[in-house]
């Protein structure tokens, strides 16, 4: 049997990745409450905007169980959800996960009028030149040893694995291209 892959779904195009999840196979679920993490085997963490994150997950107990799941399962994080998993971050400086040793700035690509979509031809994962899109997205300032770069655009990481844990810089699923979700349900 194949484990659900959970999407947070406050914000962020969470639909795209369960319509992605779906074409691939794979059961995916919508997390709307920490109660909903029940029963999830992964989950992926969508954009968005990661302070508003953090007040949700202030105002909803989502901490406790949040820091408890993402401890022993897998979690891909695109965007807001890759801030939400550096030990480190600036622009300003805010509360994260803490899962993978990197130091991560907010909005650092641009604003919104900065956002561009991009192939990334320096990755690992084959078949040609990876299409990506970036929205105000932040950049992997320092990535501690032992995180994989999996893919870099302009000579800096923007793809990152350490173990189960998968962080984009990029939204993968905006771009109908499957490699990354693949990637992450390996």
């Amino acid at each position: 049997m194949k484990r659900i892959v959970g999407v947070l779904a406050i914000q962020g195009d969470f639909e795209r990745h369960l319509a992605m999840l779906d074409a691939l196979g794979r059961p995916g679920r919508e997390v709307r409450t920490p109660r909903d993490l029940a029963g999830v085997g992964a989950l992926i963490i969508p954009g968005g905007e990661s302070t508003t994150l953090l007040k949700f997950f202030d105002l909803d107990g989502w901490w406790g169980p949040l820091r408890a799941f993402v401890r022993t399962h897998p979690v891909m994080g695109t965007c807001a959800g890759a801030i939400l998993m550096a030990t480190r971050v600036t622009n300003p400086p805010q509360p994260s996960l803490g899962l993978l040793p990197m130091m991560v700035e907010r909005n650092a690509y641009g604003r919104q009028l900065d956002s561009f979509e991009t192939e990334l031809k320096d990755h690992l994962l084959g078949g040609g030149p990876l299409p990506a899109v970036f929205i105000r997205a932040p950049k992997f300032l320092e990535v501690e040893r032992g995180v994989e770069v999996l893919a870099r655009h302009k000579g800096r990481p923007v793809m990152v694995r350490k173990g189960r844990y998968l962080a984009l810089a990029f939204h993968p699923e905006l771009t109908g291209d499957d490699r990354v979700h693949r990637l992450f349900l390996e």
